[in-house]
């Protein structure tokens, strides 16, 4: 029998991080099934799902905190494998881009967590603005919006909060 694990990853980046992490789970049988990661300052992050055949859980589990003293702290979590729910609701894509300023991650998710919204994944920056020479703030978002949300409701609450921090708002049902 299997299991599934999701691992979560912090270290400064280097060369060969993730390269140690998948020889670890491969090394105990296991399978690398998907993963997010990325380079944020000089830091590298990232979530990884792997399943591997139960009896080895506590190896791998032993062999991941050997990383630690190598630079790499490894979290390891159970993954439940929720079977999917019927009706769950509908997948919607967010965009936001407007100037810099503090608070505005917060406001966008306060409103989406007043909604019951689960953000399924998160990208921002901050990049240059071409002509003001400031610096522009930009999400994208995968939403799921539960079944029976009153979605009007919804866009106007973002509507609000978009005029109020100035920013421009993309809002549409993910394809």
């Amino acid at each position: 029998m299997n299991t599934s694990l999701v691992l979560t990853l912090v270290g400064a980046d280097r060369p060969g991080l993730v390269e140690s992490v998948a020889q670890s789970v491969a090394s105990h049988g296991g399978n690398w099934l998907e993963s997010r990661m990325a380079r944020l300052g000089g830091q590298f992050a990232g979530i990884a799902r792997v399943s591997l055949p139960a009896a080895r859980e506590d190896e791998l589990r032993a062999a991941l905190v050997g990383l630690d003293p190598k630079g790499l702290k490894v979290v390891v979590a159970p993954d439940p494998a929720a079977a999917p729910v019927a009706n769950a609701g509908v997948s919607v894509r967010l965009e936001l881009v407007g100037q810099d300023r503090p608070g505005i991650v917060h406001q966008v998710t306060h409103v989406l967590a007043a909604h019951r919204v689960n953000v399924e994944e998160l990208t921002t920056e901050c990049v240059d603005a071409p002509m003001s020479g400031g610096t522009l703030f930009q999400a994208q978002a995968e939403l799921l919006i539960p079944a029976g949300t009153d979605m009007a409701a919804l866009r106007g609450d973002l509507e609000t909060i978009a005029a109020d921090l100035m920013v421009d708002l993309r809002f549409a049902e993910a394809k």
